[in-house]
């Protein structure tokens, strides 16, 4: 894989400042702990919509994108929807390598 996002995203998890699922994700939210949260493209609409009203009243960065299949593989799972990143560092790395994409 020579993704740079997909393959940090993968370290960021391996370092355990990555938690994955929409009711982990959703606590970490709400007890401010979170930095950046990464939805994948097909999750519902009513999932993106409730996680960017979160990083919107809480001022944390969002990312949608990649299908739910391939953060899944990233992260040893089937498929996987919302991601929370915890770290400060971590998360400037991946806004840093994400904007790179673009």
């Amino acid at each position: 894989m020579n993704n740079k996002f997909l393959q940090f995203l993968g370290l960021t998890k391996r370092a355990g400042k990555l938690r994955e699922g929409y009711n982990t994700s959703e606590d970490i939210i709400k007890h401010r702990k979170a930095k950046l949260i990464v939805i994948s493209e097909d999750a519902s609409e009513n999932t993106k919509n409730k996680f960017k009203a979160y990083c919107n009243k809480y001022n944390i960065a969002i990312i949608v994108a990649y299908g739910k299949e391939e953060l899944g593989q990233i992260l040893g799972r089937s498929e996987v929807n919302v991601v929370c990143i915890t770290d400060e560092k971590m998360s400037s790395k991946l806004i840093e390598l994400w904007n790179e994409k673009i």
